[in-house]
């Protein structure tokens, strides 16, 4: 929430590694023979999807890291993944590894992804693929040209193909093809795409004919492998360039940002619009433009913004339009309606949400038009879960008198996982928007946390996402944390017995989470994997794990970070104490072993146990008791409900009428 305070921005940030280049440093790593060297990867969910899909493929890529190697063996190595791709909500995955796979003879590969995913168009990247010779079949209704999508790799021929729309995408996934095929390949465009393949291709060995509107790859050369440095993504700089320029006071220095030509857009349009930027430190590092960015407040007024411009800023549309907000005068932005097939309708998402707070706006069928004013604005902003428009409309809400709540903070993870801690020390404590769950009647400077403690078998995760779903919340479940690096501890092979919590946390970095309709979902390599986590032998590992100190202050954090954003039920261990010990409502649920014996193996064998099962069961249960001593004791301020004699249903009336007792406590 801002206040009416004049804002004074300080600091230093270094955004996250250019996701476009985190893609292709994968890819391009992948395909050839040798080790690859990257470092400042961007380790968000779309990368994480691309690094997954590779894996399956056969490529030996490990967590995520600042710094790690890629040892690729070379087309031939490739193999059809045994399952589909979940490409999340990447349409970078999709597309590119879309060229990829349909280069690679013999070879094939389902693509799947999420329902913002699917709904976005493949058929742009599908068409010249086909003309290729690719196999690619659309598996969904009727008619409907996106995911799920089926990709199978074919002998190709060249292909001459003029693109009547810029896209990078469309432009790597034919280049990639070729390259996997064999053949010579030309694109032409209206105007020029980023050019991250070209650059990143020519680094590793392969000629390229480039002139300002088209690209020729010709056939037969391979990829060599390079190591990378990641620059700083210059989309996401875009967020702190446009709250410094317009702050009251103060400078934000922005570190490492790739400034590539076709990248720079955005800059450019907000040093027209009056923002005091200033490069300095720039140096061409492995064939792209870094520097550090300077930027200070000044007066900003409204422009246009058209034409060949728009494939330079195109992802940045949407936070310039809410800096067209606070311009004096009219903003008008033409020749975009490539934003309506973004993560979400761009176009309409940004003038409703706009128009909601207060903004004088205008929708057209490739853009909008914006009145820029001082008005105090004030209102709730749907995201549809872009990421792009909760970063811009968070940055929006940092400025004075604006007092906003943004629905779903969480998919900033998209590109930004940092995002709201580097906003909060960009601008001091106080002045963050206000983040709220979809469907909340209202929001509250503070989220509203129901912990939910007990031992092992109480009830705790049913019980909490039965409250959260009668409260409209979200439930995080802290053990599916622990079990996600049990998991990938048990992927490696090393015996249990040898785990340390340092190995342990040396996965952490695949490790992510995302915001759903009802839960904070764990997600490794950036992929759902919730059968995988609750299997036999994780299951049997997850209390060593757990009881590692700073594997436990790891998860403490990742669920710290998820009630920090949203209204939360959390249960598990040392909730109600160490991870949440301000909530609002604790909640403690125990039950005689027997009891707890005899629920858990009725969930586990579908059928009512005897007493020989429920015994033995018992001792298990005593056993993980003692283990978890530490961590199963109630918070002073909990409230114990005793289950042993009460159905779940009666336990679960009781916490939501406290829980309501509580919000109402808190309601300003």
């Amino acid at each position: 929430m801002s206040s009416a305070v004049p804002l004074t921005v300080k600091g230093t940030i270094r955004a996250p590694g250019d996701k476009s280049i985190s893609h292709r440093a994968l890819i391009f790593a992948a395909m050839a023979n040798g080790q690859t060297r990257i470092r400042d990867i961007l380790p968000s969910a779309d990368v994480h999807a691309t690094a997954a899909a590779l894996r399956a493929m056969g490529v030996d890529i490990p967590a995520l890291s600042e710094d790690f190697v890629v040892r690729g063996r070379g087309l031939d190595a490739l193999h059809s993944p045994e399952q589909a791709f979940d490409c999340a909500n990447s349409g970078t995955t999709t597309r590119l590894l879309t060229g990829l796979v349909a280069g690679l003879t013999g070879r094939a590969a389902r693509f799947e992804g999420d329902a913002s995913l699917s709904r976005r168009p493949m058929k742009r990247v599908a068409a010249p693929l086909s003309e290729m010779g690719a196999r690619i079949s659309f598996e969904g209704a009727a008619g409907h040209d996106g995911l799920p999508m089926r990709v199978s790799g074919q002998p190709l021929k060249a292909l001459r193909y003029v693109n009547t729309h810029a896209s990078a995408q469309v432009k790597g996934a034919l280049l990639l093809a070729g390259l996997c095929g064999g053949v010579d390949v030309t694109i032409e465009e209206p105007v020029r795409s980023r050019d991250h393949s070209e650059r990143m291709l020519a680094a590793r060995g392969v000629r390229l004919e480039i002139t300002d509107t088209s690209v020729t790859l010709p056939a037969g050369q391979v990829v060599l492998p390079a190591d990378v440095v990641v620059p700083s993504d210059p989309s996401s700089a875009t967020f702190f360039a446009a709250l410094a320029a317009m702050a009251d006071a103060g400078e934000l220095r922005l570190e490492n940002v790739c400034l590539n030509p076709t990248r720079t857009g955005a800059f450019d349009v907000l040093r027209r619009m009056g923002a005091d930027i200033v490069v300095e430190h720039s140096a061409d590092v492995g064939g792209e433009l870094i520097g550090t960015l300077v930027v200070r407040p000044s007066s900003l007024v409204g422009t246009q913004i058209g034409g060949a411009e728009i494939p330079r800023c195109i992802d940045e549309l949407p936070i310039i339009a809410c800096v067209a907000a606070r311009a004096r005068g009219e903003t008008r932005i033409t020749d975009a309606r490539e934003l309506r097939v973004k993560e979400s309708d761009r176009i309409r998402a940004v003038v409703d949400n706009l128009r909601m707070l207060g903004v004088e706006v205008e929708e057209f069928p490739d853009g909008m038009r914006v009145v820029g004013s001082t008005a105090p604005l004030s209102g709730h902003v749907v995201t549809h879960g872009d990421h792009r428009l909760a970063m811009a409309f968070g940055v929006l809400g940092a400025l004075p008198g604006n007092h906003l709540t943004i629905d779903d903070p969480g998919c900033v993870a998209v590109s930004y996982p940092a995002f709201w801690r580097d906003l909060t020390g960009a601008v001091g404590l106080g002045r963050a928007p206000e983040v709220a769950h979809v469907g909340s009647q209202s929001a509250t400077a503070t989220p509203l946390v129901v912990a939910i403690d007990g031992p092992a078998a109480s009830g705790k995760s049913s019980t909490a996402q039965w409250v959260a779903q009668l409260l409209d919340v979200r439930h995080v479940d802290s053990g599916a944390f622990y079990r996600a690096l049990t998991f990938l501890a048990t992927e490696t092979g090393e015996a249990p017995e040898r785990w340390t919590a340092e190995t342990l946390l040396g996965h952490a970095g695949r490790v992510t989470w995302r915001l759903t309709e009802r839960s904070v979902l764990p997600l490794v390599d950036g992929v759902e994997r919730d059968e995988a986590l609750r299997g036999a032998n994780v299951t049997r590992n997850v209390s060593r794990v757990a009881s590692m100190a700073p594997v436990r202050r790891w998860v403490n954090s990742v669920v710290r970070s998820a009630g920090a954003a949203v209204d939360v039920v959390v249960d598990g261990r040392d909730i109600g104490t160490a991870v949440f010990p301000d909530a609002q409502l604790k909640i403690f649920l125990v039950a005689d072993s027997w009891e707890r014996a005899r629920r858990r193996l009725i969930q586990r064998l579908s059928r009512r146990p005897n007493d020989a099962e429920i015994a033995e069961e018992v001792e298990a249960l005593v056993a993980r008791d003692a283990q978890d001593a530490t961590q199963s004791a109630p918070a002073r301020d909990a409230i114990t409900i005793d289950t042993t004699t009460v159905t779940q249903e009666e336990q679960v009336e009781r916490i939501v009428a406290l829980a309501r007792a509580t919000r109402e406590r808190l309601r300003p």
